[in-house]
């Protein structure tokens, strides 16, 4: 065991390492009194719960205390929720922070990563003076107990299905699980079995605290990072299972931009999101220019966050030479995601799961000697927060050793442009990613074979069993591009998804990659209600549940 010194030392050198931004006692020193009064205030007003959970995550950390900051002004009484090291496992685990894995199996999180977490985190909000809880003071002796009977009990092929109360406990702690190992199956490794018991324990003990928590506390609507694993995901279920509202953010690709969304993850909502919001929005050139300038500016990330190629090959002659196929036969791409990342359940998926879908294309087209197939592998895999460790390069060399002579593979580490590539194909099929709006934008048919955002959008051809996916392949090559109305729609889409779904908060600017973004206010008036429309529009989204969508066609020239 640490000792207290030792521990409060190791407690400062995370402090220091972090940075502990937003530094809000001298941001609010200029206004203390104010900021007192309108805090006293607010405490009458709407609760909102700001559902943090983990300190150690700068980037929920700094939006969700401008957020309670902002909402106070609105007059809502915003409360948070930390962890305060009770979970046995949780978000910020990975596997390459523990090379020793029978380190993590005995002990979790509890020696180093909550170190650094729930204490600084703490120290981030205490100065704004409103009410913080801890995840320990809603948990009994008792929740303890049957947490960790239930973790214990269960058969390790049924956690992923596990549902208490009618809440989807397993599939968050699968999730989690799934995400520590950076794999999209935990078959292998040799640890799995306890890992994942640990997740299950951390997802069990978070829906008894949230749901006593929300016992103890009448509140308005939930706001929180991502909603999906472990514990976000299991505060979202118990929410929606007592009626609160609930909100949704992440990061947006776009620099500082967020997306954020109503009742679950932006993973699920994005998918049925009703046309009617932007099927019909006018046109305008300045529009056009804006998306296509935007789309354009991804090949290099130019205007995002994160981007995962330099210096990509643009030069179709030299990706053909690179790769090795003849562009001038008619080809089809195909483009995958990362294995582990928000592996969920969506009913909409033909197959499987991802793996399943490129094998049993690969064998289609292996049969197919007229038609090319490249397959670009997602960047990410290797580039990614967290890179993973299950690449689908080797899952296909496990299934083809000898590939079939029509189908070429860009590896994630290959610096050829996918767009590039892409734009070289009679259509494109994908499984999840958002490549597919940027495409079609294009004038490039794209076949649907998973969960895409932009499934169910009259854009592209969506495929809902394993059938309908092979008859739709039987059609290719296609005879032509998309034509000049269905690239309109897919544009009217492209610019509802990266100008007005993702809402610009100018004073959330980038800072170095392992932040991402930082606060820069200089008071309390850079927060207060008309000084930043994007900020009004999530407040509202907060209190009133209207939408979150930002109305970049209004602006003269659109917010980059």
């Amino acid at each position: 065991m640490r000792s207290p010194a030792l521990k409060r030392l190791v407690i400062k050198s995370s402090l220091r390492s972090q940075g502990v931004s937003p530094d809000w006692e001298a941001i609010l020193a200029p206004d203390r009194e104010r900021w007192d009064a309108l805090r006293e205030q607010a405490s009458r007003g709407p609760r909102i719960l700001v559902a943090s959970s983990i300190g150690g995550s700068h980037g929920s950390m700094t939006l969700e205390g401008a957020l309670a900051v902002a909402l106070t002004l609105r007059g809502a009484n915003a409360h948070f929720l930390l962890c305060d090291e009770v979970l046995p496992a949780c978000l910020p685990c990975d596997v390459r922070l523990y090379p020793d894995q029978k380190q993590f199996v005995k002990y979790g999180p509890s020696r180093d990563r909550c170190l650094g977490c729930f204490h600084p985190g703490e120290s981030v909000y205490r100065p704004l003076g409103l009410t913080i809880h801890h995840y320990s003071q809603f948990l009994t002796p008792e929740d303890r107990r049957r947490a960790g009977e239930i973790a214990a009990s269960l058969p390790f092929g049924e956690i992923g299905k596990y549902s208490l109360d009618g809440l989807a406990v397993g599939e968050h702690a699968l999730a989690g699980a799934l995400r520590f190992y950076a794999r999209g199956t935990l078959e292998g490794e040799r640890y799995a079995d306890p890992v994942l018991r640990r997740y299950l324990k951390a997802a069990l003990l978070t829906t008894f605290a949230t749901r006593r928590l929300l016992q103890a506390h009448d509140y308005e609507c939930a706001v929180f990072h991502h909603g999906i694993y472990v514990p976000q995901g299991l505060i979202g279920e118990v929410c929606r299972q007592e009626k609160v509202r609930v909100v949704n953010w992440n990061p947006a690709y776009r620099k500082q931009c967020f997306i954020f969304s109503h009742g679950d993850t932006y993973h699920h909502t994005l998918m049925s999101e009703p046309a009617a919001r932007w099927e019909n929005i006018p046109w305008t050139p300045r529009m056009e220019t804006q998306l296509m300038d935007y789309l354009k500016s991804r090949w290099r990330g130019s205007m995002d966050w994160i981007w995962f190629q330099d210096k990509p090959e643009e030069d179709l002659k030299s990706v053909a030479r690179e790769v090795g196929v003849d562009f001038s036969k008619p080809c089809v791409g195909l483009l995958t995601n990362v294995f582990w990342d928000a592996q969920l359940h969506y009913p909409a998926n033909a197959f499987r799961d991802m793996l399943d879908w490129i094998l049993q294309t690969i064998d289609y087209f292996s049969r197919r000697p007229e038609l090319q197939l490249i397959i670009r592998v997602h960047p990410a895999e290797i580039r990614g927060t967290v890179p993973s460790r299950q690449l689908v390069v080797d899952e296909i060399k496990k299934a083809f050793p000898d590939l079939p002579p029509n189908v070429f593979i860009i590896p994630p580490e290959s610096q050829v442009s996918t767009y590039v590539a892409m734009m070289a194909c009679n259509a494109v099929i994908i499984y999840g990613t958002k490549t597919g709006v940027e495409l079609t934008s294009m004038g490039i048919p794209v076949i649907v074979a998973g969960e895409a955002w932009v499934r169910n959008k009259g854009i592209t051809t969506d495929v809902s069993s394993v059938e309908d996916y092979f008859n739709t392949l039987d059609k290719l090559p296609l005879g032509h591009p998309l034509d000049e109305a269905a690239t309109l729609r897919a544009r009217r889409y492209g610019y509802h998804f990266f100008f007005r779904r993702m809402i610009p908060l100018e004073f959330m600017e980038p800072a170095e990659a392992r932040l991402l973004f930082q606060l820069q206010v200089s008071g309390l008036d850079d927060l207060q209600p008309g000084r930043s429309r994007g900020l009004d529009i999530i407040c509202d989204g907060i209190l009133k549940g209207t939408d979150f969508i930002y109305p970049a066609e209004q602006d003269a020239g659109g917010r980059q």
